[in-house]
């Protein structure tokens, strides 16, 4: 009894002294996670960054039939899917006409773009312009001459190909777009201007609009015109003017048609065409659409050199005949004159035609239509009467506009400090980029990294703090084992 009495109280001293040493270091492991969990948490949230996303960049040329403009379009370089916001930055008219004008000198059509090249390289960060695409569409214009001549429009094509390539830019390609492409992406950049795409919600996410309506398109050119709108899907036509588009994960029908030869420039030299049949040897002729006395001249060539003034060519043409228009001032007799453009009999009172025997569905919605600026120089003001009569027949008698629907055209410049042209859609559809416009935060610590080490150090601690607890419960039970034998000692 004696040697059990003295050998126990040796073996419980190295016990405690062990158990109290673990203890020990398990509290200093659980202060030290708790420590690590508080600041690496502290870091995340006080340390993060706000960071404006980068930007990227996009240049295309609107190569019209009387112009050439150069648009210049920004966005977050930072993407997701199915949201965005792109943004006009710059915008240049290239000095000169359009570059259908070039067919019998194709060598000169780049020379006309240098000044607005050299203010677009100002206008994009140089480390960018490598990274920079750059598009040129051309429109009615260029569709003529190649039905002219497809030789003289494929060397004008490829001198301005030449010259972009030698540009600091990413030059991806230089086409002619069909009168039908530039309708919807007509459409798409007035629809995309107006947010009918993409709306931000309550808590700034890009979503879908709910049950908002989309927005017509009319173009008014030089060398066409085009309509473009949203229809039912059940039209009940099979046509090729009705097309399906896909946006944003949403489908829409559409109506799309482009009316060659109808631009304005187009169409008035296809008035005067029609004030000079059945002459012979006059050289003076009255036209009732300039201002009373003005007078001007042209050569033959300038009216009848043109494929839609083609048909109307006399049979004595000479290209170098000089053509002398005097004024009159007579509205009524415009008036007349330019419905004589149009053919609206051969609709046979057709509710869904337009003219020419052209079908196209009742108009409904809203429509935007480009804004025609007055210009003050003697080539487009001697023709205003001239212009508002043809913009009211092709809208009233062409179009089908009525009373009801014509307050629903509304004449715009830009949305937004973006223009209203097919060149945005263009982009749009070319890049595919649907970027983000919320800003970046950039963490001290990775969120997989972080949610690493909170992982291991919070099971640390609860490993650490279930031992101090074992611990401390052992412990109590071991004194009250030594209570009880301390006891029983005592009784005997």
């Amino acid at each position: 009894m004696f040697t059990v009495l003295t050998r126990q109280p040796c073996e419980q001293a190295g016990l405690k002294a062990l158990s109290r040493i673990s203890a020990i270091i398990t509290l200093v492991v659980l202060l030290l996670s708790i420590v690590v969990l508080v600041a690496v948490t502290l870091i995340q949230i006080h340390q993060k960054e706000v960071l404006l996303p980068g930007l990227k960049y996009g240049i295309v040329l609107d190569a019209g039939s009387s112009r050439t403009t150069v648009y210049v379009y920004q966005w977050p370089a930072e993407k997701e899917n199915n949201t965005g916001v792109v943004s006009q930055t710059f915008k240049c008219s290239v000095k000169g006409s359009g570059i259908s004008s070039y067919g019998e000198n194709p060598q000169d059509a780049p020379k006309a773009f240098e000044d607005c090249m050299q203010e677009v390289k100002g206008h994009i960060p140089a480390h960018l312009h490598g990274s920079t695409c750059i598009y040129l569409g051309a429109t009615a214009g260029m569709r003529l001459l190649r039905l002219q001549n497809e030789t003289a429009a494929n060397e004008v094509l490829a001198s301005i190909q030449n010259y972009f390539e030698s540009q600091p830019f990413d030059f991806r390609d230089a086409q002619i777009i069909s009168g039908q492409e530039e309708g919807i992406y007509g459409w798409i950049t007035a629809n995309y201007l107006m947010g009918n795409f993409l709306e931000k919600s309550l808590w700034h996410m890009w979503v879908h609009p709910n049950g908002k309506e989309t927005t017509g398109a009319l173009d008014l050119g030089g060398a066409s015109t085009q309509i473009s709108f949203a229809v039912e899907e059940n039209v009940g036509l099979n046509t090729s003017d009705i097309v399906k588009v896909s946006l944003y994960g949403y489908e829409y029908t559409l109506y799309t048609h482009s009316f060659q030869c109808y631009g304005r420039n187009e169409a008035e030299k296809r008035f005067l065409a029609i004030l000079l049949q059945n002459y012979t040897t006059e050289t003076t002729f009255a036209n009732p659409c300039y201002p009373r006395n003005y007078t001007t001249t042209f050569t033959e060539a300038y009216v009848f050199g043109s494929l839609c003034t083609e048909d109307l060519r006399p049979e004595s043409y000479d290209p170098n005949n000089i053509i002398t228009f005097e004024g009159t001032g007579d509205p009524s007799l415009c008036r007349e004159k330019v419905a004589s453009l149009f053919n609206f009999s051969a609709c046979h009172d057709r509710e869904v035609c337009a003219f020419n025997g052209v079908y196209q569905p009742k108009v409904k919605r809203s429509f935007l239509l480009p804004l025609l600026l007055p210009r003050f120089d003697e080539e487009y003001a001697r023709s205003y009467c001239f212009s508002a009569h043809y913009i009211y027949h092709l809208l009233v008698n062409g179009y089908k506009f009525t009373e009801n629907t014509w307050p629903q055209i509304h004449f715009k410049k830009e949305v937004g400090n973006s223009s209203i042209a097919w060149s945005l859609g263009y982009m749009l559809s070319l890049t595919n980029q649907i970027p983000a416009e919320s800003p970046l935060i950039r963490l001290p610590i990775k969120p997989s990294a972080f949610m690493g080490t909170l992982t291991f150090f919070t099971a640390v601690a609860l490993l650490c703090l279930t031992y101090l607890v074992y611990l401390c419960v052992s412990s109590r039970n071991q004194r009250r084992s030594q209570h009880a034998l301390d006891n029983t000692v005592d009784s005997e």
